[in-house]
C-alpha cells in the first residue's frame, strides 16, 4: 500500500527525530516521524510502574546544554536538582568503609572548607579542579571539540591529578557518565561534560526523563508522529514499513541509532561491530520504606568490581517519582553483557546492607533495565576522526542526526537536530 507524499519524513522519535521536527515545525514545515516503539522518545523514556516513575536507566538533564535551553522550557519540565557533588563509598583493604564528600563549592560557597579537607583527594587536586573548570570555560564548544583528543585518564594524568582523586572521584563519577570504567573516553568529550557540571545543575523533570521528549513532541500537530510503524527498508525517497506500506518525500531524515542507520543504508558492519559501537548499563530500581540517605546527592562506589557502581535516591530528588510515603532508589551497573534479573537484585541488596543496614533486605524490587546500546562509544580515535560530527547531509535527499554523529549526549542529539532542520529550510 503506498500512500501520499509528505515534505519530509523522519525516521525515528528520539530527541533527535524530536527536535528536528519541532524546529521544520516552526520553519512552516510539517515533517512524518515514523517511529518504531509505542512511543516517542527513543532512550529518554518514563514507565509507570506501581505508581513509580521509572526512567529507562539513570539520567539527568544538564541544565547547562545550550541546546536544551534554547529549545526546552525548564519551568514547565518542574526541574528538580540534585545537589552539586557526589557521596563517595570507599573501602581500603584490611580497613571498614567509609564515607567522603565532595561538593562543589561555587554551589555552596559554605562548604568550601570542608571540600578542601575532604580525602577525595589531596589539596592541590582541588586547586586544580579550580583550573580545570577555568581551562574548560575558556574555550568555545566548538574550540573545545575541535583540540586534539587523549583518553580521559591519560588527560587527568597529564594535568597533574593525584591517584587518589583519580580513583576516589573521577573514575567512579565519570565512569557512571561515560558507562566505561577505563576512562577510554575522549578528553574533549570529558571537558565539555565537566564544564556542564560545574556550570549549571544536574537535574530530572518532576515526571521523569520522559518528559523531555513529551513536550517536544507535544509541540507537533496531531498525526505528525506515527507510533509502532517500524521502518525496513530505504529506497531513494521512499521509506518501506514492517507492514508493507510505502510512503515517499523529497526529504529524509535518520534519527536513528548508528547500527539501525547501517541497516537502514546497507552499510557493512564489518570493521565496526555495532555491538562495539555502544557502552552498556543496568539501571535496577527498588521501592523502599524510607530513604538511605537524604542529602540529594550521587552516591558513588570506588569498588568498579561490585554490582553497585552509582547509587540514586531519586524521590528525594524529585518527590513525584515515588508514590506517597515511599521511596525509590535506582542502582546503576556498567558493563555486563548478560543480566540474571534474579541474581544482580540479591547481590545488589547484599552489597547495600553493607552500606544500608538489614532494612535492604525489605527493599522490593521494582524492575530491571539492562541498555546494551545506552551511550554511543566516544574515544579519541573517533573524536580525532570526526572532528565536531559526521556529515549531516548524506545525499541530496538523505539527513543523519543524533548523538551516535557526534558526541554522545542529549546536547548533541537536538544540536544535531536542529542543523538538519536548518539545513532543509535552506534547501
Amino acid at each position: 500500500m503506498h500512500t501520499p507524499e509528505s515534505p519530509v519524513i523522519i525516521v525515528g522519535a528520539g530527541v533527535a527525530g524530536l527536535t528536528c521536527a519541532v524546529y521544520l515545525k516552526q520553519a512552516g514545515i510539517d515533517a512524518l516521524v515514523l517511529e518504531a516503539a509505542d512511543g516517542v522518545g527513543g532512550r529518554v523514556r518514563t514507565d509507570r510502574v506501581d505508581g513509580f516513575r521509572l526512567d529507562r536507566g539513570f539520567q539527568i538533564l544538564l541544565t547547562a546544554y545550550p541546546e536544551a535551553q534554547r529549545l526546552l522550557n525548564y519551568t514547565a519540565l518542574a526541574l528538580k536538582p540534585f545537589r552539586s557533588g557526589a557521596l563517595i563509598h570507599h573501602a581500603e583493604t584490611g580497613s571498614d568503609a567509609r564515607w567522603m564528600t565532595l561538593l562543589n563549592p561555587f554551589q555552596e560557597p559554605h562548604k568550601v572548607f570542608q571540600t578542601l579537607a575532604s580525602p577525595v583527594g589531596r589539596f592541590n587536586d582541588k586547586l586544580r579542579i579550580v583550573e580545570l573548570l577555568r581551562q574548560t570555560q575558556g574555550l568555545p564548544i566548538d574550540e573545545l571539540f575541535r583540540q586534539t583528543p587523549v583518553t580521559t585518564l591519560a588527560f587527568l594524568e597529564e594535568f597533574g591529578f593525584s591517584d587518589q582523586i583519580i580513583e576516589r572521584f573521577f573514575r567512579p563519577f565519570f565512569g557512571g557518565v561515560f558507562l566505561e570504567d577505563a576512562l577510554t573516553t575522549s578528553s574533549n568529550f570529558f571537558e565539555f561534560c565537566f564544564r556542564m557540571f560545574f556550570t549549571g545543575d544536574a537535574a530530572v523533570p518532576a515526571r521523569g526523563i520522559g518528559a523531555i521528549a513529551d513536550q517536544l513532541a507535544d509541540r507537533l500537530s496531531p498525526g505528525q508522529i506515527r507510533l509502532n510503524a517500524p521502518v525496513m527498508a530505504l529506497d531513494g525517497n521512499t521509506v518501506r514499513l514492517t507492514n508493507g506500506e510505502t510512503r515517499t518525500a523529497p526529504t529524509i531524515v535518520l534519527a536513528v541509532d548508528a547500527a539501525q542507520a547501517n541497516l537502514l543504508l546497507g552499510r557493512s558492519a564489518s570493521a565496526n561491530d555495532p555491538e562495539r559501537l555502544f557502552n552498556h548499563t543496568t539501571c535496577t530500581y527498588f521501592a523502599a520504606a524510607s530513604s538511605p540517605n537524604h542529602q540529594r546527592l550521587l552516591m558513588l562506589n570506588t569498588n568498579r568490581s561490585s554490582a553497585v557502581h552509582n547509587l540514586a535516591v531519586m524521590s528525594d530528588v524529585a518527590p513525584d517519582y515515588a508514590p506517597a510515603g515511599q521511596t525509590l532508589v535506582s542502582v546503576s551497573t556498567q558493563g555486563l553483557e548478560l543480566v540474571s534479573e534474579a541474581a544482580l537484585t540479591e547481590r545488589i541488596q547484599r552489597e547495600l546492607t553493607d552500606w544500608f543496614g538489614n532494612e535492604v533486605q525489605q527493599w522490593r524490587h521494582l524492575q530491571t533495565y539492562h541498555i546494551p546500546h545506552a551511550l554511543p562509544a566516544y574515544n579519541p580515535d573517533y573524536a580525532w576522526a570526526n572532528t565536531v560530527h559526521q556529515p549531516l547531509k548524506l545525499a541530496e535527499h538523505l539527513y543523519q542526526c543524533g548523538d551516535q554523529t557526534t558526541y554522545p549526549s542529549l546536547n548533541a542529539a537536538m544540536q544535531t537536530g536542529r542543523e538538519v532542520a536548518e539545513l532543509i529550510r535552506r534547501q
